[in-house]
């Protein structure tokens, strides 16, 4: 035998062995990534969705949700998990409505807010860096007045959510959330 005929016998052999040990795997999804959904059982998500998308719309929902955020980061502070936080969520709801409608009227607007838990379909996006996949999420939705504004989202659980402070630099409210991130994100 030649050396031609030795190297394709290998490549061969190589070849066969990889097809073999890949129709061997039900499924290669959990072999190369990641669980899809792994991410979306651990988060609940916040979306705040302006009345619309007008400047001043846009504008009292940062309002809002400088006053959401400051409110929700001492209630979820003691939440060890997702269930804990739902349950906290769950119990806040007419505070959180109150919070953000109070914030409108002070911000000289008159249209209602809307509080809800759901479980909602939400597309790949990314916040700070980090990738949360397109897939079902549990979250806190406030609509503003009609709702059809574009959002200003974040996680509420582990907190995540990041506020400009005057000086437009970035802060968080746990210290935590870099270990809850590593854990999420690997």
């Amino acid at each position: 035998m030649n050396k031609k005929t030795v190297f394709i016998s290998i490549l061969f052999l190589l070849a066969g062995a990889a097809i073999l040990a890949l129709t061997a795997c039900d499924d290669l999804s959990g072999i190369f990534l990641p669980e899809s959904n792994s991410i979306s059982e651990q988060v609940v998500r916040i979306h705040i969705r302006a009345n619309s998308n007008d400047a001043d719309d846009q504008a009292v929902k940062l309002a809002v949700r400088d006053e959401i955020t400051a409110y929700l980061t001492g209630r979820l502070e003691g939440c060890a998990d997702k269930t804990d936080a739902l349950k906290v969520l769950e119990g806040e709801e007419e505070n959180l409505r109150q919070i953000a409608q109070n914030t409108l009227y002070r911000n000289g607007y008159d249209y209602n807010v809307r509080v809800s838990l759901s479980y909602e379909h939400f597309p790949e996006r990314t916040y700070d860096g980090y990738v949360f996949p397109e897939g079902e999420y549990d979250a806190l939705m406030i609509l503003l007045g009609e709702g059809t504004g574009d959002n200003w989202w974040c996680v509420a659980f582990p907190p995540l959510c990041f506020v400009p402070d005057g000086n437009g630099e970035k802060i968080t409210y746990k210290s935590w959330v870099a270990e809850k991130l590593a854990e999420l994100f690997g």
